[in-house]
């Protein structure tokens, strides 16, 4: 246990779990104005300290909670305005002590002119507990143990620090400009590291290395508006500017075998700039048109790693760019009462203009040794139409249309088809069937095709192995239902009912038996809301999800493209169960409760079995479960203020083998800790 600071401020609602809402005064009858860009009119504090005997970094990933101790509460929104003049002046703060802290301050005069400056910070605890021997962890130089060592425990945790600020101002009540600018710095140290998959004497070898994080991203976003009755306009300009201070990480010591993995490259600098127009025009009250012209450039030209021989020709950089072309427009209309028109069609063009080279030589028989630029062009279109018919009903239809085109290489190591195009068909039908019962039932028919498939190709020109389409190119028809109700019984309920099921069936090619063959996923939800008297009321809800998918696939495939003497079938899944309840509640005039919780058990399952051949063990099952329970209690010591109890239980179970069971080539070992925490906390609330 650890002791905090007696005082360290925090909001203790948003600091520890979302969905509890920071503490406020009750209701006033009389609703105040909110000024633009505050959350509320009134200015509020409320200060209080809290306590957990209980260290969990996964309950802490993103706040710092993450170590037993006492915390301190603190949050406030200050808010003033200038009667004579209209002017607003807003100071917010959330979490100002915790490591998720944010604090803004804003002055705007409403439909004339405004700024901002904030300040926030985001922090991500590796929730996984780490053991490891290696040196230099944090910095871009590791030392790898040339024997395996277990090693003592490891912290690895990031933080980002963003400053932002922006202003706007409207000329002529038609013309508004607005300009806001981020500065992010980013640093700590991720999971990462150096092995091979490949053949020879570095098969299955991976040494933990982790990744310094040392970067600035900035975010630059200008614009003009231009607004009238019929014709809303906005023009300019958005920028993005990535610089990593760790252009690579180097490794001395570790295996014999992984020796040439050193210096290994990190994410290279690069930035983006993007000119836009967008806009919508209102022909009538019932048509309505939009549109958007977009075109954005995309370069990396960050030096390469200094010191590591290159094929001549090179150069110093990738040169890389990438041009982007968007071209969008849309129209809707209700040519009759009864009757709604939607069209839209959407063009992006992905032209990628990096120079190829060759960076690797000798080439080897899957690769020629250059870089493959990935160029694509999707066109996308809809119609819809929806029609009142008589005795409550509306019908409504659709059709979707996609086509991807992409560019293609020489030397392929998959199947690969230069374009995809996909129809979709969607229909529903609506129907109020009493005063108390509302429900839809839709479906949606979708066909994917494409060019014919081009076989992989070696640098010889032989044609390899070709037995598996990849899932995001091969042919798929899919179907999917969905059935909503609404249902008011009587008047303190309601109940909503929602059930979707979807199927995916993945043709094989001629000649080849094996790759994704079906999918298939079930979605169920229920949820209800009960108003028991104007002090109490209930609500709570279930779900269930099960998602599944099969192919089949065999090991050895010979280079004409046949399977060997065995072939299997996997049959991957994921089904969870959550249901949740809440209650809120005011006993008393001066008194207000309410608890929520929460449980998920979520199972991950892959399932194989031997279609030809010896038998082939499946992977045992992933079991994870999640319990959460919120209470808290209010009470007003005055109108303007009072004292808030919170108390948080959260509760992670999983019996994750991956990480149990694995170890790295230098002795770091990883694991996924179950947890259970209680966390209390008293706090007082002042509104004025």
């Amino acid at each position: 246990m650890r002791s905090r600071d007696a005082f360290r401020l925090t909001g203790i609602a948003a600091a520890l779990l979302a969905g509890l809402a920071p503490a406020q005064a009750p209701a006033q009858n009389v609703e105040p104005l909110v000024p633009y860009g505050a959350s509320t009119a009134a200015s509020s504090a409320s200060v209080g300290i809290g306590y957990t005997p209980d260290d969990s970094r996964r309950f802490g990933q993103y706040n710092g909670v993450t170590e037993s101790g006492v915390y301190g509460l603190f949050d406030f929104n200050l808010v003033r305005r200038d009667d004579e003049t209209g002017t607003w002046q807003h100071l917010f703060g959330r979490n100002i002590g915790l490591d998720n802290r944010l604090l803004r301050w804003e002055q705007n005069r409403q439909g004339n002119w405004g700024y901002f400056i904030e300040f926030s910070q985001i922090p991500r605890y590796e929730p996984l507990s780490i053991n490891s021997a290696v040196g230099g962890i944090g910095t871009a130089n590791l030392f790898i143990p040339t024997t395996p060592t277990s090693g003592g425990p490891v912290e690895l945790k990031t933080r980002r620090d963003a400053i932002g600020l922006g202003f706007s101002k409207a000329f002529a009540s038609n013309w508004e400009v607005q300009v806001a600018f981020r500065n992010e710095e980013k640093e700590g140290t991720r999971l990462f590291g150096r092995g091979t998959t490949g053949a020879g004497p570095a098969f299955g070898n991976f040494e933990f290395g982790p990744e310094p994080i040392n970067s600035t991203t900035r975010q630059l976003d200008a614009k003009v508006n231009y607004t009238t009755s019929d014709l809303q306009l906005s023009g300019g300009y958005y920028g993005t500017f990535f610089d990593n201070h760790h252009n690579s990480l180097n490794f001395t010591g570790g295996q014999a075998s992984l020796a040439t993995f050193t210096p290994v490259g990190l994410p290279p600098g690069n930035e983006s700039h993007q000119v836009y127009l967008a806009g919508g025009y209102g022909f009538s009250p019932t048509t309505r048109a939009n549109f958007k012209l977009a075109h954005a450039r995309a370069t990396q030209t960050d030096s390469f790693i200094p010191g590591v021989p290159l094929a001549p020709g090179i150069g110093g950089n990738l040169d890389g760019r990438v041009d982007t072309t968007l071209a969008q427009a849309g129209i809707s209309a209700r040519p009759m009462p009864k009757l709604g028109l939607l069209a839209d069609l959407r063009y992006e063009d992905r032209d990628d203009k990096t120079p190829v080279r060759v960076y690797i030589t000798p080439a080897s028989s899957t690769h020629d040794g250059t870089n493959e630029p990935r160029s694509i062009r999707t066109i996308t279109g809809k119609l819809e139409a929806n029609y009142a018919l008589p005795h409550q009903l509306r019908v409504s239809g659709g059709i979707g249309y996609e086509e991807k085109k992409r560019n293609t290489s020489a030397v392929r190591v998959v199947s690969f088809r230069e374009t995809t195009d996909e129809i979709s068909y969607r229909a529903e039908l609506r129907r109020m069937m009493s005063e108390t019962l509302t429900g839809a039932v839709s479906y949606v028919h979708s066909i994917r095709d494409g060019s014919p498939w081009q076989l992989t190709t070696q640098t010889s020109g032989v044609v390899g192995s070709n037995l598996i389409a990849p899932i995001h190119l091969a042919d798929r028809t899919r179907d999917k239902v969905r059935l909503a109700l609404n249902w008011n019984p009587i008047a303190p309920l309601t109940l909503n009912f929602q059930v979707d099921n979807a199927w995916d069936d993945y043709k094989t090619r001629d000649g080849s038996s094996i790759g994704p063959m079906e999918g298939s996923a079930q979605n169920y939800a229920i949820d209800a809301d009960y108003v028991f008297s104007e002090q109490w009321r209930a609500t709570a809800w279930y779900s269930r999800n099960n998602t599944k998918a099969e192919q089949t696939t065999c090991p050895g495939a010979s280079s004409s493209g046949v399977c060997g003497a065995q072939t299997f079938q996997a049959t991957v899944k994921n089904l969870s169960d959550n249901v949740g309840i809440g209650v809120r509640g005011k006993p008393a005039g001066m008194i207000e409760i309410g608890a929520d919780l929460s449980y998920s058990d979520i199972k991950d399952e892959y399932q194989q079995q031997a279609l030809i051949g010896a038998p082939v063990a499946s992977l045992p099952n992933v079991d994870t479960k999640l319990t959460r329970l919120n209470l808290f209690g209010r009470y007003a010591l005055q109108k303007n203020s009072g004292v808030r109890l919170d108390y948080i239980y959260d509760r992670y179970k999983t019996d994750d083998w991956t990480w149990s069971t694995w170890l790295y080539a230098d002795g770091t070992a990883l694991s996924d800790p179950n947890h259970t925490v209680h966390f209390a906390g008293v706090s007082y609330y002042h509104r004025f």
